[in-house]
């Protein structure tokens, strides 16, 4: 490793399990148990609206004693979640309100998003620095949480760097928020509007799958803080989109974090994971990192924000601890110097390091200088967890000429590390 580089700090963020969001439930029967014209959707309701008034007011206490505890509006989410339900042979008018909510409650579940883990952070300046100490930065972290059945979901913690790079993060709400969903179509793709709520903490945001392209996960949000030409400020996230099959890049973005826009990306580089966006126009053009062949780094250019084909190979593995893969950690920073680029390495028994890399500010697709040696790698208190020997980010940011790196560890949990930046590109070569 990079000798003296890096300032390890005590700053651990764990998955907990009994953080939990209510999400919608749609059972359905195997395919040669289905009956034509009656969903099984439509049997539980029949079941449901069957109940007497005292069996409806027993079953809705019971559910109302499980979820009130760790969750906001409950009525007006399970309210949600009955409108929602389509091609039942039923008048929703004529459902009195009771039977509605537990209609709504049959068609929910209570997910423990991070059970499992809780890893692989990006950061970005926070757009809120209202009342921040003098000398501090707040941010925003996103995080990929992981639950039942390996399903990856995005949350997010706020906090505060220090004047003295010290790093602090803000104590998650126990209670989580599902966002409102309202499904588009851009150029014959599906996508998801989201609103979070204005009132909420980020930490109660969840992100979790909404769209058959993301059913098994929304992995490795890369966010950036994009500027237009025109100076106006726009946070976007790249992440992969994984269905159980097949892994793909879309793109979420927002202004404040309280509301979403996520749309899949297309073209023939937007078919693999790792895509991370520059925090400019590059020559007039939108620029990207990407890895689409899942072993060296690729630069891409488009006039399109949504649509990415070609690129070029600019960073290929060349050092030991990175012979297997190269990636990048993040969207790339800009510095006087150039453009500062973490990278990841897989070397022997698929160790996963942290190096560093600088391209060129005005031709990003010319690499000046590169880090020997990892920045990061597994250390024998790092090593073990979910998947063992991996040190991970997907997203660092600079203030001043500090770097504050966080990273997951293990596919497990998160940590933070510091470097001053001149160290940083004096550790290369």
């Amino acid at each position: 490793m990079a000798d003296n580089v890096m300032k390890h700090l005590p700053l651990i963020l764990r998955p907990d399990p009994s953080r939990t969001v209510v999400r919608p439930f749609s059972p359905e029967y195997p395919g040669p148990f289905a009956t034509p014209g009656k969903s099984r959707a439509q049997v539980i309701v029949d079941r449901i609206l069957s109940l007497d008034e005292a069996e409806v007011a027993e079953e809705r206490r019971v559910t109302i004693c499980s979820l009130d505890e760790r969750h906001r509006d409950i009525d007006d989410l399970l309210m949600r979640r009955f409108g929602e339900l389509e091609g039942l042979t039923i008048d929703k008018a004529k459902v009195r309100r009771d039977q509605a909510l537990l209609i709504g409650a049959y068609f929910s579940e209570e997910y423990s998003f991070e059970a499992a883990a809780l890893f692989n952070p990006s950061i970005v300046v926070h757009p809120d620095q209202d009342d921040v100490p003098e000398g501090a930065t707040r941010f925003v972290m996103s995080l990929r949480a992981i639950g039942e059945g390996h399903v990856s979901s995005v949350t997010f913690r706020t906090g505060l760097i220090g004047a003295d790079a010290s790093v602090t993060v803000d104590k998650a709400n126990p209670t989580a928020v599902p966002p409102i969903i309202e499904h588009v179509e851009q150029d014959g793709a599906a996508g998801v509007k989201l609103l979070c709520g204005g009132g909420l903490e980020l930490s109660e945001t969840i992100l979790f799958p909404m769209l058959p392209s993301q059913s098994r996960g929304i992995e490795d949000v890369r966010l950036v803080r994009f500027v237009e030409d025109d100076g106006k400020a726009l946070y976007y996230g790249t992440y992969t989109a994984f269905n159980g099959t097949d892994a793909r890049s879309e793109l979420l973005d927002t202004d404040d974090f309280k509301g979403f826009n996520m749309r899949p990306l297309t073209g023939s580089a937007a078919a693999a994971k790792g895509m991370a966006l520059f925090p400019r126009r590059v020559g007039g053009q939108y620029t990207m990192l990407a890895r689409q062949d899942n072993e060296n780094v690729w630069l891409l250019q488009s006039d399109d924000l949504l649509h990415w084909e070609g690129g070029e190979r600019i960073i290929r593995p060349h050092y030991p601890w990175e012979f297997v893969q190269m990636g990048n950690c993040g969207s790339p920073i800009e510095l006087d110097e150039g453009w500062l680029v973490l990278t990841h390495g897989v070397g022997t028994v698929r160790n996963y390091c942290m190096g560093a890399a600088l391209l060129d500010k005005e031709n990003p697709s010319k690499v000046l200088a590169r880090t020997p040696r990892p920045l990061l790698e597994p250390s024998p208190d790092e090593r073990d967890g979910y998947v063992p020997n991996v040190v991970y980010s997907c997203g660092a940011m600079v203030l001043g000429r500090t770097l504050i790196l966080p990273y997951g560890v293990a596919d497990g949990f998160a940590t933070v590390a510091t470097a001053n930046v001149g160290a940083v590109l004096a550790a290369m070569e």
